[in-house]
């Protein structure tokens, strides 16, 4: 009988050992019990006015503050052989390891691409925001907090939720540290103005929690997003932003996150002082759908810009304010099924007055898809109500495979005119590095022949045609048209934009 309670003893002795041993190995590896899945609780928005004064402590307590929230992310992803990546344009730190020998000769064999990141957590629960594009297509996800081992091992973490159209990623812990997460704190990005002092935090060039200062440079900025065609607007600041800043916070002199650093502008990598970051206020109102793992948005299908600014324009368009949205294109889609044209001028949504093209952009993604809504237009100084049942927006169609939804622009020869010059279509990508401004532009100016009433009159290669005889134009043949309209030996007025400014020019037609 004794002999059977020593048994016993001892087994419980060898079984309480190793609990103890598990235990301690834990603690020295920095390992807690797996997460589980909770409720996100989303910081709180803080919208009381930005004042005080700064002085040498301010960055340096923004810094200690926000230090701790601030996250260090590395993935490993398989990537086709001379497959293009976005890293330039995004800020992402890639590292291509060669794949593994074998494969027969014409095939091209994957390739283990290690990425590095940055984010930062927002709730305590292990909750962190980053870029889509930092863990896009990643098989592991690795983040380190402050003060973790660089050269040890990070804490394993998967996806809850991504975003194309805002470059937004919501992951979550599912290993987590011993000592609580620290939780970042929200600002309103809608308060930021140009000139305020911002700091960013993140992992350049695997340097984690590197910390730099600058202003904000603009806001409203309107960046190309990973989706053709469509854009987003975006805080641009100087504060040094490098790869591996992805996906880090941009933040206001209180330490609240304000934007996530999202786009460089650079010719190598390096740091050229515009840096650009998604203001919070956007990502913070599509949390609840990214906890759920996807954004759901609607759709219309038409481009709009803003109206013209010009007093005669508004009177043209029978508009008492500068106020609604220009649709300058129409898509296959719930607005072209609803009867609305190319040129009207979108007043109303679904009750709501249309401050301008952005707003209604907003109003139109905030839309469940089915909603039958009333749009009030402006058409020929008339208005009109339109009844328009919005569908659901496909952002992977519309990257993936953009001609599912964008028509293809039509290739043109340059078109000869009467007046010594041919003109040629003007592309929104050609739009954009000439900086025209939005709603301006009609044909480009290819060729100017020598000696010939364009060329007497000033006008050059690459001028652009807005204005003829008083008239705006937007396309090619609105402009051939209007030139062809203006008689024999009489004298043309074209308006034409060149390094920034209109110019008026005097052409006399043949």
């Amino acid at each position: 009988m004794a002999g059977k309670k020593s048994t016993i003893f001892y087994s419980m002795m060898i079984a309480l050992s190793s609990l103890v041993v598990g235990m301690v190995l834990a603690s020295r590896l920095g390992l807690a019990p797996i997460s589980s899945a909770g409720p996100l609780d989303i910081p709180k928005t803080n919208s009381a006015p930005l004042n005080g004064p700064i002085d040498a402590a301010t960055f340096r307590n923004i810094a200690h503050e926000a230090s701790p929230t601030v996250v260090s992310i590395r993935t490993k992803s398989q990537r086709q052989a001379g497959s293009g990546g976005l890293e330039e344009l995004f800020g992402l730190q890639p590292r291509v390891m060669p794949g593994r020998p074998g494969r027969s000769q014409g095939q091209q064999a994957p390739q283990l691409v290690m990425g590095a990141g940055s984010g930062f957590v927002i709730d305590k629960a292990g909750y962190i925001l980053t870029n889509n594009h930092v863990i896009e297509g990643a098989t592991e996800i690795e983040v380190w907090l402050a003060g973790m081992d660089d050269l040890g091992r990070g804490l394993t973490a998967k996806i809850v939720g991504t975003d194309i159209l805002t470059d937004s990623a919501l992951l979550q812990l599912t290993e987590m540290p011993e000592q609580p997460l620290t939780a970042s704190k929200f600002g309103d990005s809608s308060q930021i103005a140009p000139g305020d002092w911002v700091m960013a935090i993140g992992n350049p060039f695997t340097l984690s929690n590197s910390v730099t200062v600058g202003v904000v440079s603009a806001v409203g900025r309107q960046q190309q997003t990973a989706i053709p065609n469509r854009s987003s607007e975006m805080i641009q600041t100087d504060a040094a932003i490098n790869r591996g800043n992805s996906g880090g916070p941009l933040l206001n002199v209180r330490g609240e996150v304000v934007g996530i650093n999202t786009q460089i502008v650079s010719d190598g990598g390096g740091n050229l002082g515009i840096g650009f970051a998604m203001p919070i206020n956007t990502i913070r109102n599509i949390l609840p759908q990214l906890m759920k793992g996807k954004v759901t948005r609607g759709r219309i299908g038409v481009y709009v810009d803003r109206i013209p600014m010009t007093k005669s324009d508004l009177e043209e368009f029978g508009l008492a304010g500068q106020t609604g949205a220009l649709v300058k294109e129409i898509q296959e889609g719930p607005a072209k099924k609803a009867g609305m044209h190319i040129g009207d001028v979108i007043l109303e949504f679904n009750g709501k007055p249309v401050k301008n093209s952005d707003d209604l952009v907003s109003m139109v993604s905030a839309t469940a898809p089915g909603s039958t809504v009333p749009v009030k237009v402006m058409r020929a100084k008339k208005p009109v109500t339109l009844n328009v049942t919005i569908e659901e927006l496909n952002v992977d169609t519309e990257r993936d495979d953009p001609l599912a939804q964008v028509p293809a622009p039509k290739v043109e020869e340059p078109k000869d005119t009467a007046f010594g010059m041919s003109v040629e279509a003007l592309t929104p990508n050609r739009a954009r590095r000439m900086n025209l401004p939005n709603g301006m532009g009609g044909a480009i100016v290819s060729d100017v022949e020598p000696a010939g009433p364009a060329a007497r009159a000033g006008i050059g290669p690459n001028d652009v045609i807005t204005e003829v005889n008083g008239t705006k134009v937007t396309s090619v043949d609105q402009v051939t048209k209007a030139l062809e309209a203006v008689g024999d030996g009489r004298t043309a007025r074209i308006v034409i934009f060149r390094d920034g400014r209109e110019v008026l020019a005097l052409v006399r037609k043949r």
